[in-house]
């Protein structure tokens, strides 16, 4: 998910939240016996950093995907042909598309501006990163989608990119394989929400109102999800950083 129209964008790793903190080590008072003084702090970036490569290396983010997103494909069979207008609504960023080459290529931060030449091997822009249109797809959501458009299902993309990046989107959904989307809606140009359900949850309340009943709401952030308006909620694994 982009974090471009949001207000507080991307927190680095998404690992410095309220839970984080309470999670801190307590006080360990001076020991004659073993000589160590500590003191409550945050968990440490540079160990979130390590454990989030290892998760992507290991397998398992790839695994977790693909329980998440063949859970929806299977729920999605059983309830289109009982629905009236059945519809399905995902996310974009680390829901259709991966950003994995540039997440590390920024060691996991976010910044919008600056330039993007991924052949230097060097921190990227995200904006820049965006207009070049290379994220490949997700590959059980593009499971998903298709079995969706095999079933009649239209799908509709809810994304936090900015409405002056529609056409490269366009292009990129294009290019890994979403052909045949019902609608993209994008963050119009200038606004800003603070949280990305401020102005999901309304778009998916205009696709009901449309007459249609969202069986499956997808994505990789809480607020792709929260704020109703979905029958099956289904949240895709992302250590990586956190949307509000």
């Amino acid at each position: 998910m982009s974090a471009e129209g949001f207000a507080t964008g991307r927190t680095w790793l998404g690992l410095m939240s309220a839970a984080a903190l309470a999670a801190c080590t307590p006080h360990i008072p001076p020991s004659p016996e073993t000589g160590f003084v500590s003191v409550s702090q945050p968990f440490n970036v540079g160990d979130a950093g390590i454990a989030a490569r290892a998760y992507h290396r290991s397998g398992a983010y790839t695994r977790g995907l693909a329980t998440v997103a063949d859970e929806a494909t299977r729920y999605l069979a059983a309830r289109a042909s009982s629905t009236k207008r059945p519809a399905v609504v995902l996310d974009i960023d680390e829901t259709a598309l991966s950003n994995w080459k540039i997440l590390k290529l920024d060691d996991f931060g976010r910044p919008i501006q600056g330039p993007c030449d991924i052949a230097l091997d060097a921190p990227c822009g995200w904006a820049a990163w965006d207009q070049l249109g290379q994220a490949v797809a997700i590959e059980p959501t593009l499971r998903l989608f298709r079995q969706a458009r095999a079933l009649g299902v239209p799908v509709f993309f809810i994304t936090g990119r900015p409405e002056n990046q529609r056409a490269v989107t366009e292009r990129n959904l294009l290019a890994a394989g979403y052909e045949g989307y019902a609608h993209l809606y994008m963050v119009p140009d200038g606004s800003r929400f603070p949280s990305a359900a401020d102005f999901k949850a309304p778009v998916r309340a205009s696709i009901e109102a449309a007459g249609y009943t969202i069986l499956v709401n997808m994505g990789d952030q809480p607020s792709d999800l929260i704020g109703g308006h979905a029958e099956g909620k289904f949240l895709l694994p992302d250590p990586f950083y956190r949307v509000p």
